[in-house]
């Protein structure tokens, strides 16, 4: 159960514009945002944040952004984010096979090499202590260019924010992130932990 309950979304009118953004991510608006509300200039500053990274005119793919969030997320063992990740990333243009195989990454047909450098780089980011270092960085470089490593890691970084919210708060799953966790993430032992 959630350490706080969230608002409805009609309690802070002024915020509808930064609540359609996350609606366009994710079909709804997530309940951390409707607990983070209480302090509308968080919400309004985490939109901002969360629309440069997520830019539609970057070089890195959106569905894959999304993907980089669910590894990093991962490594920081929120629940919550991993799934919440991976239904962005199918909203983004992850086909459902390629999350279907998100467990077998390193050898799965689905993942290109420099995707799974990147993967194996989200996880080292999002790990506490961090466990990027300069074997990582060469490989992420034979396959990247600094752009869009600065790219990557603003995916990475954008759901270390969330991830510590949510665990924080052991915010509620809303259903839909909960049914894709139980059908695809449980097969690695994914539970919704605290947030079920």
């Amino acid at each position: 159960m959630a350490h706080m309950q969230p608002l409805p979304k009609e309690t802070t009118p002024e915020l509808a514009d930064d609540f359609a953004i996350f609606e366009q991510i994710l079909g709804f608006v997530p309940n951390s945002l409707l607990t983070m509300q209480r302090r509308p200039e968080i919400v309004r500053g985490f939109g901002v944040l969360t629309k440069a990274v997520m830019a539609k005119n970057g070089t890195v793919d959106l569905g894959f952004k999304r993907l980089l969030a669910h590894f990093s997320s991962r490594a920081a063992g929120c629940q919550y984010c991993e799934a919440h990740s991976l239904i962005a990333a199918k909203i983004h243009g992850i086909s459902d096979e390629k999350v279907a195989a998100v467990w077998e990454y390193q050898t799965s047909p689905l993942y290109s090499d420099a995707e799974r450098v990147a993967l194996d780089y989200a996880l080292a980011a999002g790990s506490v202590p961090n466990a990027v270092d300069e074997p990582l960085m060469a490989r992420m470089r034979a396959y990247w260019e600094e752009d869009e490593i600065v790219e990557i890691l603003g995916a990475i970084c954008l759901y270390g924010f969330l991830n510590r919210w949510n665990d924080s708060m052991a915010t509620d799953l809303e259903a839909t992130p909960k049914a894709l966790g139980e059908d695809v993430l449980a097969q690695g032992g994914w539970t919704g932990g605290k947030h079920v």
